[in-house]
């Protein structure tokens, strides 16, 4: 398959979107954080020390999945160099590998939501037992 200029564009929207959801995702759970280590400065309590462990296995995943955003936008523009170049095998070559840094952040995507589930049942078990 022949990889045209425009092929690697597409992404761009899409890439650009997902980082600004990526980078909302990480500002809400910055200041969750500041708020419950607030709090924990207040009342040591160890539901909110595992609140804010959770959170940062979170914080952790987000950077990754930012971080390998990022380097697909970039190898993007990267193919899209080489294809104008007329390094064709080239630009498909880093094109493809584009995607799979795509897919990669996705997935890692696909992770923190189950984590972030996972404590909001947790938070929700707590209320129906009270």
């Amino acid at each position: 398959m022949e990889v045209s200029l425009t092929t690697p564009a597409l992404l761009f929207p899409a890439i650009s979107l997902l980082l600004l959801a990526y980078t909302n995702r990480f500002l809400t759970i910055a200041g969750l954080i500041r708020n419950l280590h607030k709090k924990y400065q207040d009342d040591p309590d160890t539901n909110i020390k595992a609140q804010i462990s959770n959170l940062k296995k979170r914080v952790t995943l987000i950077k990754n999945m930012q971080l390998f955003g990022i380097v697909s936008l970039f190898l993007c523009v990267v193919s899209m160099f080489a294809i104008y170049e007329t390094w064709q095998t080239i630009g498909s070559i880093i094109f493809g590998i584009s995607l799979v840094l795509l897919m990669i952040s996705l997935i890692l995507s696909i992770i923190e939501i189950q984590i972030s589930v996972k404590a909001l049942n947790i938070q929700l078990k707590n209320i129906e037992n009270d």
